[in-house]
């Protein structure tokens, strides 16, 4: 399968959001929460969609990173599970730590549910490590979450792959 990834813009808050609902069911952002980031120039969200059909999002991830901070965080991903298993958590997640590095960042952070190992295992092979638990952070359910932090490599001319491209 292939996806196409855009910018994400207000106009795409419908579509996210039921993804967020149906996917993160009793701890799922709500509408306002994801708006405000939405149109926050601090935030960046990307959707992903079959190059086919632009108005079916099969998966969205955000990231928080002001331009020139030495810090950003992974706000959310999501992807549908009829889209799982093909590599676009991994093509998210890469595409938002490029846009982190371009800002400025050099540490990435995001929490992952405790009762998501598959999350986890992604996020290890991208270079994240475990760096604490917030107990209880999940609610209502009271699942704890893993707080995970990459070093953003260095860019390196001769190492580097081919870029996804990403519409605004």
């Amino acid at each position: 399968m292939t996806w196409q990834l855009r910018r994400a813009h207000e106009a795409d808050l419908d579509a996210i959001m039921h993804l967020e609902t149906s996917i993160f069911e009793n701890d799922a952002w709500s509408s306002p929460m994801m708006l405000r980031d939405l149109g926050d120039t601090a935030c960046y969200y990307l959707v992903a969609f079959p190059p086919e059909d632009p108005s079916r999002i099969e998966a969205y991830a955000g990231l928080l990173a002001p331009q020139g901070a030495v810090e950003g965080d992974i706000q959310t991903i999501a992807v549908a599970e009829s889209a799982r298993g093909h590599g676009l958590g991994r093509t998210l997640m890469q595409a938002l730590i490029g846009e982190a590095r371009k800002r400025g960042a050099r540490l990435v952070f995001l929490e992952v549910r405790a009762d998501n190992p598959d999350a986890e295992r992604l996020y290890e092979r991208l270079g994240f490590i475990s760096v604490g638990v917030r107990r209880g952070y999940y609610q209502p359910d009271n699942v704890d979450a893993i707080v995970m932090r990459l070093t953003i490599p260095e860019l390196n001319p001769m190492l580097t792959q081919p870029a996804t491209t990403v519409h605004s």
